[in-house]
């Protein structure tokens, strides 16, 4: 056995809240990598188990914005994303979006590059997202960092550090420098999953040197 099967929605008997969402999402502009889960009581109450794609908020396809999470992600329950379509043009007196109620007032529509877009928004692997947490658009969350729960994220997060509040601020760093940029170099997500199960011991622990002799 190697582990769970990661094209399975459910892999936990008793669990149904907690699901494989790269197995659940529709939408070609949503990369979700291999064993990120997200996990949501309410949502299985309620029917909607298997929805992920309601916390991705504003995603319009005309804007073609990307939201990229990579593998082994845990995402707790009302974790949502803010796409660029949230955005309003703002360097006009007014903010509000008169042209899309037409009827005339579609003369106001704004011009290429008028309205604000910060770009794709990416999410590292082996990543932890805090319950309700809020991600905005164009944020880059790096590998192994973790986001605490409520915290509304404006601004890049550095792989392997916490961040919390709202606007998240950074709480502390999990590792040295040292530390981190070598486990950047062995990413053992990116290993095969064979790999992985033979040396989850030490992928859970905190010896470098014998994860950087994992065979």
């Amino acid at each position: 056995m190697y582990g769970a099967d990661p094209n399975s929605k459910h892999t936990m008997n008793g669990f149904p809240q907690i699901c494989f969402i790269k197995n659940t999402v529709t939408n070609p502009n949503i990369q979700i990598g291999d064993y990120t889960y997200y996990d949501d009581p309410e949502a299985v109450a309620e029917g909607r188990a298997e929805d992920f794609e309601r916390n991705v908020l504003y995603h319009f396809p005309f804007i073609g914005d990307k939201l990229i999470i990579g593998k082994f992600c845990a995402i707790a329950r009302g974790c949502q994303f803010i796409m660029n379509g949230a955005t309003h043009p703002n360097k006009g007196f007014s903010t509000y979006p008169f042209y899309i109620f037409g009827n005339g007032w579609e003369k106001a529509a704004p011009q290429p590059g008028d309205l604000p877009y910060k770009g794709d928004t990416v999410i590292g692997n082996d990543v932890w997202l805090g319950y309700e947490a809020t991600i905005m658009p164009g944020v880059e969350i790096g590998h192994g960092a973790i986001i605490a729960a409520k915290s509304v994220v404006t601004r890049n997060v550095p792989p392997y550090s916490i961040v919390g509040g709202n606007p998240a601020q950074p709480i502390r760093q999990r590792f040295d420098d040292a530390t981190v940029q070598a486990l950047l170099e062995i990413a053992w997500w990116d290993w095969d999953i064979e790999k992985i199960t033979r040396n989850l011991e030490k992928i859970v622990a905190a010896d470098l040197e014998a994860l950087h002799n994992c065979p």
